[in-house]
């Protein structure tokens, strides 16, 4: 058997050096590197499980570490009334959201779980918590400072259960007292309720002085990560149905349902719930390009339901 030459060993040890330095440093996890470039390294990495599994969101009853581990759970959800204990602590709720997110970390690509919260009027789902009126009550003060200082004062409060953010505000514009959640609209006026996408900047902070208008922006570890919701026209469906058809002009539609979404994002929100597309007529695909991309586009993170 002939020996190996000392260039060509050398090159091979250089071969496997470079292999096992990749295999050790990973782009994604570098917090040095530009957003953009961590997560393209992170996504040429991922399966199509991994996708999945990141794209999916998951109550909280049947979420376990072991769960979030062998299905790559992206996101983990309480919604009304559902608590990890009857009373339960503060601790109670951080040692579940720890649990839970150890699962995440456990993986193969060690990607961390978003949970979240319905927090609509104060984090109303934990046992002492403050509890604050429903919007259509916020909304007949007039005042945007208070419900400023509502939604900083509820950022603190879900921080300290350990949870980063919440399903709130909800910017419906109720136009049929019909519907049965008229309370969670702070009012038919879309000028009142444009007006009270202050909550926005109470609940994730202040957008810093030269940062760009729209976008997204969670100001620390007293804050939380919005959500505008539910869909655009929601508070206009048909007969007031939950949830149903809003059967509605284009320009009914923009000039009315729209104008608390376009303030919004202009004060930073991360995250908009959205709805099946079919949820207003005319459908999008009978809109103008420029219109449809208005409903469709104006968002940092969707949260895709139905």
């Amino acid at each position: 058997m002939g020996r190996m030459s000392i260039p060509l060993m050398g090159f091979v040890v250089l071969c496997l050096w470079t292999v096992v330095a990749e295999g050790g440093y990973m782009k994604y996890k570098d917090p040095k590197q530009p957003l953009g470039v961590r997560i393209k390294d992170l996504l040429k990495r991922m399966t199509l499980e991994e996708k999945i599994g990141q794209m999916t969101q998951i109550e909280r009853t049947v979420a376990t570490a072991d769960v979030l581990k062998q299905n790559f759970i992206g996101s983990v959800l309480s919604g009304g009334g559902s608590v990890p204990a009857p009373k339960a602590t503060a601790q109670v709720w951080t040692n579940m959201v720890d649990g839970i997110q150890k699962g995440a970390l456990s993986t193969r690509l060690g990607i961390p779980m978003i949970y979240g919260i319905d927090a609509v009027h104060g984090h109303n789902n934990v046992y002492g918590a403050t509890i604050f009126p429903h919007n259509v009550g916020l909304g007949v003060t007039r005042d945007p400072e208070l419900v400023k200082r509502i939604g900083a004062a509820t950022a603190l409060e879900v921080r300290a259960t350990g949870i980063p953010y919440v399903f709130a505000p909800c910017i419906a514009v109720c136009r049929n007292p019909r519907w049965g959640r008229c309370y969670e609209s702070y009012s038919e006026d879309y000028r009142i309720v444009k007006s009270m996408t202050e909550i926005i900047p109470g609940l994730q902070g202040d957008l810093p002085a030269k940062s760009k208008k729209g976008a997204p922006y969670v100001g620390g570890k007293t804050k939380v990560a919005a959500c505008a919701k539910h869909f655009v026209g929601d508070g206009g469906t048909k007969n007031g149905v939950d949830e149903s058809n809003t059967i509605i002009s284009s320009n009914d539609l923009f000039d009315i349902h729209m104008p608390a979404y376009y303030d919004s994002l202009r004060k930073g929100v991360l995250l908009k719930l959205e709805r099946k597309k079919d949820a207003c007529q005319p459908r999008p695909n009978h809109w103008l390009p420029e219109e449809q991309a208005q409903v469709q586009g104006l968002c940092h993170f969707r949260l895709a339901r139905d």
